[in-house]
C-alpha cells in the first residue's frame, strides 16, 4: 500500500525515502519480537514497515490524523500493532511501559526535538534506548564538549542522563521534500549507573539552565542568586570561568556544593 501525502509544514514533516539509509537505521536499532518498541511520528511508514516485521507488537504515536487512517489500514494485518493518535509532547509515555523497558525510535521534527528530549528524559528510568533522526546541528549539540560553541544546556543535561552516540549521517536528498539542512541518527542510552551523581537533580537542572541563559558571564556573576552557598564550591570550581567551559562532572560538583550548603543552612 502506498500513500500520496503532502508533507505538512506545521508538523515539520520530511519523509525519509532513501532505502539504503533506512536499511542502515534498521540495522542500528536491531529490533526483535520481544522489544517494547515505540515509534514517534511514523509518517508514511518508511521505517515502520521494516520494524513491524521484526516486532509485530510495536506501537506508534502519530499526530497527523490523515496518516493515522493510512497506518490503520496499512497495518491491519498486524493485530498487535497499536496506533496512538496525539502529540508526542503531550503523551504520557509511562503508559507504554507496563513492566518492560521501552525502546523509542523516530524521525523528530526540528521544532519539537529539544522539548521532546527533555520530556523523555523525565521517564529515562523506563527507557532502554532511543534512536532518533535529528538535524545534524542538534546531534552535534547533544554530543558537544566544553569549549565547543554548540555546548549548552541540552548537551549537559542529556549527557548527564544518557550516553550519546552519533551513528549515521543522513543527507537532505534522503527525504521528501528535501530539507535545507543535514540530518543524522543518534543513539541515546540512559545511564544505569551515572558517571557522576547530583544529590539534587532539580537543582542541577536549574543551575545549568540559569548558567547558559547568561553564558557570556562568569559563573560568579551569573550565580548571584546562590552567592551565599558558593564558598565551598570555589575550592574546587574556578568561578571566573563561564558555563560553556564546565564539564558535566563540574556542573554536578557545583550543584552538590550548593545543595549541601543550602541543606546545612536550613
Amino acid at each position: 500500500m502506498t500513500i500520496q501525502h503532502q508533507a505538512r509544514k506545521r508538523f515539520g514533516q520530511n519523509f525519509l525515502v532513501d532505502q539504503q539509509i533506512i536499511a542502515q537505521i534498521i540495522s542500528a536499532i536491531g529490533p526483535s519480537a520481544d522489544d517494547n518498541l515505540i515509534e514517534i511520528g511514523p509518517g508514511t511508514a518508511a521505517i515502520t514497515e521494516h520494524l513491524v516485521e521484526r516486532c509485530p507488537s510495536m506501537k506508534v504515536v502519530e499526530l497527523d490524523r490523515d496518516l493515522v487512517s493510512f497506518l490503520t489500514e496499512k497495518f491491519a494485518a498486524y493485530p498487535d500493532f497499536s496506533i496512538f493518535s496525539g502529540d508526542a509532547l503531550k503523551t504520557d509515555f509511562t503508559q507504554f511501559h507496563k513492566g518492560r523497558q521501552m525502546r523509542l525510535v523516530g524521525n523528530l521534527p526540528y521544532n519539537i526535538s529539544t522539548p521532546l528530549l527533555f520530556h523523555l528524559i523525565k521517564v529515562r528510568e523506563l527507557i532502554q534506548d532511543m534512536h532518533f533522526m535529528l538535524q545534524l546541528e542538534v546531534v552535534e549539540r547533544l554530543g558537544a564538549v566544553p569549549g565547543n560553541k554548540t555546548y549548552g544546556r541540552l548537551s549537559v543535561m542529556v549527557q548527564y542522563h544518557c550516553r550519546v552516540m552519533p551513528l549515521i549521517p543522513v543527507p537532505p536528498e534522503s527525504f521528501r521534500p528535501a530539507p535545507k539542512v543535514q540530518s543524522a541518527i543518534v543513539r541515546l542510552k540512559p545511564h544505569r549507573n551515572k558517571p557522576c551523581v547530583a544529590e539534587n537533580e532539580e537543582l542541577l537542572s536549574q543551575l545549568v539552565s540559569h548558567s547558559f541563559q547568561q553564558r557570556r558571564k562568569t559563573l560568579r556573576n551569573c550565580m548571584k542568586p546562590y552567592a551565599a552557598h558558593l564558598a565551598t564550591a570555589a575550592d574546587e570550581i574556578d568561578l571566573s570561568r563561564r558555563a560553556e567551559q564546565l564539564s558535566v562532572a563540574e556542573f554536578v560538583t557545583l550543584s552538590n556544593h550548593i545543595h549541601n550548603s543550602m541543606t546545612r543552612s536550613t
